[in-house]
């Protein structure tokens, strides 16, 4: 695998998508390497609740309220549900509309602008749905309970338009702006998984994922050139029983990426791989898959590096 960043490397073609050759690969040298140890992961399968055993005690996945915090800054459509006042006999019902928003950096607070003709009020007891496809694989979603409500501050409702201007385009009418003033989140990492329940404090006070704007442009070059990257970090990295077939990566992070494996005698399997150090921009996140598949390729082969001696002979000239 080689990414383009700004560490000197040898550039060379990514292998196809399903290699029919052995190909070639150039040796590229990098500081420390020898430090690196690569991390074994367990599988889980598909069909139940993902868990991710790694044998390091340390952190390797991103907290739920983080990943809320990335769901919620990366999508811009959801589902809106609030009570009105418009049921039958007078009485509250149920309406969801779909909703496009933004959100408000420093504390993650979604903000909309709504159609007079609604029947939706302030201080009405709502909930924000949103979901995350990733390479098809996976769709995270989160869902923000908490109160619909209108800005008190004018200053933050001026700001908040700036950023609505910045992201969409176009001109609103602030007056018909509100947000959900969140109380808490749900958040799941895909359909029919068990949820986690997330405190409006851990949400507000958390990070988005400081590679989520180019991270789904990552994981598609990958998939679609280097295939053969992928199925040798299951063969490296992961602790298997079993061929794999098939492998896809789904999403990247800070911390690592996650996988979906296809084995013909076992069936449909999601692993978590894990960076050795966390990374914090792109530039570091394709060194660190360039340092990975040069190890994995180099484990696989069982290659030896060669020994050298230092050369003590220097010949001093005179300025």
């Amino acid at each position: 695998m080689l990414l383009h960043s700004s560490i000197p490397a040898r550039h060379v073609a990514a292998p196809p998508f399903t290699p029919n050759s052995k190909t070639n690969r150039t040796h590229f040298h990098f500081s420390n390497f020898s430090s690196f140890k690569p991390p074994k992961c367990s599988l889980s399968a598909v069909s139940e609740a993902p868990h991710f055993e790694l044998s390091t005690h340390n952190n390797k996945k991103p907290f739920p309220a983080e990943v809320s915090r990335t769901i919620m800054e990366l999508a811009t459509v959801g589902t809106l549900s609030a009570l009105t006042k418009e049921g039958h006999e007078g009485s509250s019902s149920p309406l969801a509309i779909g909703v496009r928003f933004a959100v408000d950096p420093h504390e993650g607070t979604p903000f909309f602008f709504l159609n007079p003709t609604f029947p939706f009020s302030p201080q009405t007891p709502s909930s924000l749905h949103v979901q995350l496809n990733q390479s098809g694989l996976r769709t995270p979603q989160c869902t923000l309970q908490g109160t619909l409500t209108k800005p008190q501050d004018l200053s933050v409702t001026k700001r908040l338009v700036s950023l609505w201007g910045k992201r969409f385009g176009e001109e609103v009418d602030q007056d018909l702006m509100y947000i959900v003033a969140v109380d808490r989140v749900l958040q799941l990492e895909d359909f029919q998984e068990d949820g986690e329940w997330i405190s409006s404090l851990d949400y507000k006070n958390a990070q988005p994922d400081p590679l989520r704007q180019f991270a789904e442009k990552l994981v598609s070059e990958i998939n679609t050139n280097n295939m053969e990257d992928i199925i040798r970090f299951c063969n490296v990295y992961v602790d298997l029983d079993f061929q794999v077939l098939e492998a896809k990566m789904i999403w990247v992070d800070r911390l690592g990426f996650d996988m979906r494996l296809l084995s013909t005698q076992k069936g449909i399997f999601e692993v978590r791989i894990p960076f050795p150090r966390e990374v914090t921009d792109e530039k570091g996140a394709k060194s660190t898959f360039n340092c990975m598949s040069q190890l994995a390729w180099e484990v696989e082969r069982n290659f030896q590096p060669l020994d050298f001696e230092k050369v003590k002979q220097l010949k001093h000239i005179k300025s």
